[in-house]
């Protein structure tokens, strides 16, 4: 019984491994998938794409298979588009069908698909449209909330004065200031920088972006499907943003005893204005539920984001003092040293707009983007990609396309000027994605990194520990992100 029973087993496996392999031979070609290595039952393409290198096994299969090529996580299929116009073709040409957010089983666990990022159809179209008005109605764009970051800017200011010229991380100084900007607008008012469950907020954010981008995140990601049932690191994931969600739910719990639907103080009253509205439309997506994980997604996006690029910014102005030396010069003559600077001041002053833009092409900080998927069946390049299929429109071979950069593969502010020492705009600048699905905050992302840069090197020299040469620029993690390295610096009053 025992020899039967294993040899029915071995040819079960058998038979299921020849469909898997007919379905895999039949899917390339005119009206099918796009090619790609051939998967293995259950496992797909595991043995070709690394939980540790995710980003450059996928390069490596780009450079057998071309621009476009399918493989699968697990039993699932996933179609990856690289490079600046196979991502363009599919965001921008055709942003209706690839507007889709396809799920993250390591954040699923939070979301479930609610939540103006990970929401689709439907639910999606009301949130960010809402999001969308009530983030302008508070001023992002605008000269008032131009105003409140100018504001924090001077608090940052004080900060690294209070180092006296000592060693610090810069980590959760800059984090504070960023994350007091979205603040002001989700929660209508900013922390104090020693405010215990702020700063336990913060250690939570940075610690879970961390953990998205582990090898065993993305081992995770890549066979959700198989691994949900079992326990694991990606519960720890869940923890994390389970506590921070009750962070935001004791907030919107203080907004309801004090609120005054006539005066709507921060995106937390505006979305309980809009739940009176819709209180009798049983069909209504303007919930509890969405309004605690859509305030998630704008507070960690609008704090992680911001924070680790002027880290890496910082980082990389210390390995590159030249680059360094020229923003102080700009700065003392576009702006000098009585003022602080406004946001007026970066249309006069290209070298800086270029050198910001380099350090968000070079940091690359969502390489693989949030993954997407169609919302239909979708004819793209000669192949059909039927609908709900998972794409990955990778952000780092665009950012780095050799078509589009002078020098895509080293930090080189010329990237961003032409011959004259213009500031060219370039459409492969894609950090905030780009289509349908583009970076909600994108506006206020691009005036905190000019006026928080500005602001600190007005009034700083940052000055390494090690000689420039040495220092290591190497991401603390790579994978859903790019965790910038830890180090230290000195804030040398100019």
């Amino acid at each position: 019984m025992e020899l039967s029973g294993a040899a029915t087993l071995v040819l079960a496996a058998c038979l299921a491994y020849l469909f898997f392999l007919s379905l895999w031979r039949k899917k390339g070609g005119l009206g099918k998938l796009p090619p790609g290595p051939m998967p293995l039952p259950l496992l797909g393409n595991l043995l070709q794409i690394s939980p540790s290198q995710t980003m450059k096994s996928l390069e490596k299969l780009r450079s057998r298979y071309g621009p476009v090529f399918t493989v699968y996580f697990g039993p699932k299929p996933v179609v990856v588009l690289c490079g600046h116009a196979a991502v363009k073709e599919a965001l921008v040409d055709q942003a209706e069908a690839f507007a889709g957010r396809a799920q993250m089983p390591t954040l699923d666990w939070t979301f479930r698909g609610h939540g103006v990022v990970f929401a689709n159809g439907e639910r999606w179209k009301q949130l960010r449209r809402f999001s969308l008005t009530v983030l302008r109605n508070f001023g992002m764009g605008k000269r008032s909330i131009e105003a409140r970051i100018r504001e924090e800017a001077q608090f940052l200011l004080q900060a690294l004065r209070d180092t006296r010229e000592q060693p610090f991380d810069p980590t959760y100084f800059l984090s504070r200031s960023v994350s007091n900007v979205i603040c002001s607008v989700v929660f209508g008012s900013r922390f104090d920088y020693a405010d215990a469950d702020f700063l336990a907020l913060l250690q939570m954010m940075n610690e879970s972006f961390r953990e998205l981008s582990t090898p065993w995140s993305q081992f995770y990601d890549m066979n959700g499907s198989l691994l949900k049932y079992l326990p694991g690191p990606h519960m720890k994931i869940y923890r994390l943003l389970q506590r921070m969600r009750q962070f935001i739910a004791r907030r919107v719990q203080q907004n309801m005893e004090t609120f005054d639907p006539g005066f709507p103080r921060d995106f937390i009253d505006s979305f309980l204005v809009q739940m009176q509205k819709e209180k009798d439309n049983p069909a209504s997506e303007f919930n509890m539920e969405n309004l605690e994980l859509t305030t998630l997604n704008l507070f960690f996006a609008g704090t992680e984001t911001v924070s680790s690029t002027l880290r890496y910014g910082f980082l990389l102005l210390m390995k590159h003092p030249e680059v360094q030396e020229r923003l102080h010069e700009e700065i003392g003559r576009v702006i000098g040293r009585e003022r602080p600077p406004c946001i007026e001041d970066r249309s006069r002053m290209p070298y800086t707009d270029a050198v910001i833009h380099e350090v968000q092409r070079v940091s690359d900080l969502l390489p693989m983007n949030v993954p997407h998927a169609v919302t239909r069946d979708t004819l793209y390049r000669g192949y059909v990609i039927p609908k709900d299929t998972e794409v990955y429109p990778l952000l780092s071979t665009v950012l780095h396309d050799p078509a589009m950069y002078k020098h895509p593969q080293r930090f080189d502010p010329d990237n961003f000027l032409d011959a004259a020492g213009a500031f060219k705009k370039n459409e492969a600048f894609v950090p905030f994605s780009s289509g349908k699905r583009i970076c909600l905050g994108e506006a206020l992302a691009r005036m905190e990194l000019f006026l928080f840069l500005t602001t600190v090197l007005q009034s700083f020299r940052l000055e390494p520990l090690l000689p420039p040469a040495e220092l290591d620029t190497t991401p603390l993690e790579s994978g859903f992100g790019n965790i910038p390295p830890l180090y230290r610096l000195r804030a040398v009053p100019c």
